[in-house]
């Protein structure tokens, strides 16, 4: 008795690519059996239930504008732009479907004090277009304010308003100044986790409030009351 071979196992590395796998090796299947077809009439009948089953596969795409357009695509996409029916819609190209952008450039700017960023130095350019004296000075105290924040945000720590005023001077090239004795705003490090700094603030709160209930004579006589007519802490 000859022992027929077995066939061999049918895996997907070895099937043809899925063109769009949201609808599945069967679709992909009767459109390719639609393209076999030998008259236009048979190609048309079968691709319209194609295209209703390709709607009820994936009914999210009626709430595309003109789903209808974006299925009659869809079925030329997979047929690999084989099908010869005659669509509602025109056929889309090659070159539309598979167009590549062009490719972004990728600014390469030297940035002097990247704590700073690049938006300060545009900042410190257009201070120092301006013409009026007073509009001028105002601009350039704002700046002096968003520098000294930056640099606590950047560093985590404490900063003097002589070292930001050393670097506006630097980066105006001497152009923009502000006067000697002159006060920042007061620029704190904030954490990024806000929950996190609030539930330091209430555990605090709440060690205080344990504190100040020990030290007070009025909790620790009540407590010594409640003791006695108990008959005293009880034991276990």
């Amino acid at each position: 008795m000859a022992i027929e071979p077995s066939k061999p196992f049918d895996y997907n590395s070895t099937r043809n690519k899925l063109i769009l796998s949201e609808y599945g090796r069967n679709v992909q299947n009767m459109v390719k059996y639609i393209c076999e077809l030998p008259t236009r009439e048979e190609r048309n009948r079968y691709a319209q239930v194609v295209i209703d089953l390709m709607g009820f596969l994936n009914p999210h795409l009626r709430d595309v504008a003109d789903f209808k357009h974006k299925l009659w695509d869809h079925l030329h996409i997979i047929s690999n732009f084989q099908i010869d029916v005659d669509s509602p819609y025109p056929k889309p190209s090659i070159e539309a479907i598979h167009l590549k952008p062009e490719r972004l450039k990728y600014p390469h700017q030297r940035i002097r004090y990247k704590h700073y960023g690049k938006t300060i130095e545009l900042m410190i350019e257009k201070a120092k277009s301006i013409d009026e004296p007073e509009r001028k000075q105002h601009m350039v105290h704002a700046i002096a304010n968003f520098m000294k924040m930056a640099y606590v945000q950047w560093n985590k720590d404490s900063v003097a308003d002589e070292s930001i005023l050393a670097d506006l001077r630097e980066l105006s090239q001497g152009e923009l100044k502000l006067e000697e004795n002159v006060n920042l705003n007061k620029v704190e490090f904030r954490s990024s986790n806000p929950n996190a700094q609030n539930n330091r603030g209430k555990n605090q709160n709440n060690q205080n409030n344990r504190n100040k209930n020990q030290n007070n004579p009025r909790n620790n006589n009540n407590q010594s009351n409640r003791n006695r007519n108990s008959g005293g802490p009880r034991k276990y």
